[in-house]
């Protein structure tokens, strides 16, 4: 679910990250409902887009804010 609420505040389609992640749409869309595990690769890449930490999108915290750098 927050993957999906991360899209769509960022205007972007699911083809649109599925390009950016380098996958397919059916893949992304996998992902977006929880069907298939996101790579860590991916996982990663998606943190840098929405400008958010990989916890806030596996559900580990509910703090949308990235971790500060060091």
């Amino acid at each position: 679910m927050r993957l999906r609420d991360l899209r769509e505040d960022h205007d972007m389609s699911q083809q649109d990250v599925a390009k950016i992640l380098g996958t397919t749409f059916q893949y992304y869309q996998k992902y977006e409902s929880g069907v298939r595990p996101i790579p860590v690769e991916r996982l990663e890449i998606l943190a840098d887009l929405y400008c958010t930490s990989t916890d806030y999108i596996l559900g580990r915290t509910p703090v949308r804010e990235p971790y500060p750098k060091k």
